[in-house]
């Protein structure tokens, strides 16, 4: 992975990492993303679904959308995760933060129209959301396909930057409550739509906190 100087932060160099074991496992985590890039001279910045397959990670995105089909014409794009997991109380406002977890990268973006790779790439995607759903579901047809684009960004210029643990803060005897208040992201229990009335919670939608119909 290459270390251009723009992927070393220049406040705490130190939580920075460049390694695929950091890198990787923060992508696979979060479910969102945003897309930056220059396009006709101004800045656009997308928020969108993420997945990462191997050594790069893919979107989705309607043919009919006009940034997205000038996507194959730009030199990169930067997209950005950020996985929040406490926030940090300090003795000061000054020295309060959050502990977290995210990754800035910089890549090519390259439509597919390779069958097999943009089939394998949505199925990942929906597995990622919704995890045991593509069997259930009914099967994606060659006119959804056609109307959907496929985006891959080669992983070749990544950095993540981590923040863990207490607070760091003046040298004060002031009974000041200092620690840690974890930010959770839950999945709830489903919520029937209005064609799923009488229809059982399928298997993988069930969970511990789930209530079965």
């Amino acid at each position: 992975m290459n270390r251009d100087s723009r992927i070393v932060p220049s406040r705490y160099p130190k939580r920075a990492h460049h390694d695929p074991e950091t890198i990787y496992p923060i992508l696979d985590e979060a479910l969102f993303c945003t897309m930056s890039f220059v396009h006709e001279g101004r800045v656009r910045s997308i928020p969108q679904s993420i997945v990462r397959v191997g050594d790069a990670v893919y979107f989705h995105a309607s043919v009919g959308s006009h940034f997205f089909r000038s996507l194959a014409e730009l030199e990169e794009v930067c997209i950005t995760v950020t996985l929040a997991d406490d926030i940090v109380v300090a003795k000061t406002a000054f020295n309060h933060s959050v502990n977290y977890r995210s990754v800035v990268m910089w890549g090519k973006p390259e439509v597919i129209d390779e069958h097999d790779e943009k089939y394998a790439a949505f199925k990942t995607l929906t597995e990622k959301m919704v995890p045991g759903s593509w069997d259930y579901l009914l099967p994606m047809t060659d006119k959804q396909m056609a109307k959907t684009m496929a985006i891959k960004v080669p992983i070749t210029e990544a950095s993540a930057k981590v923040r863990q643990g207490p607070p760091s803060d003046v040298e004060s005897e002031e009974p000041i409550w200092t620690g840690l208040i974890p930010i959770k992201t839950v999945r709830g229990a489903p919520v029937p739509g209005p064609d799923a009335a009488g229809i059982s919670l399928p298997a993988h939608l069930v969970s511990p906190t789930s209530v079965k119909e």
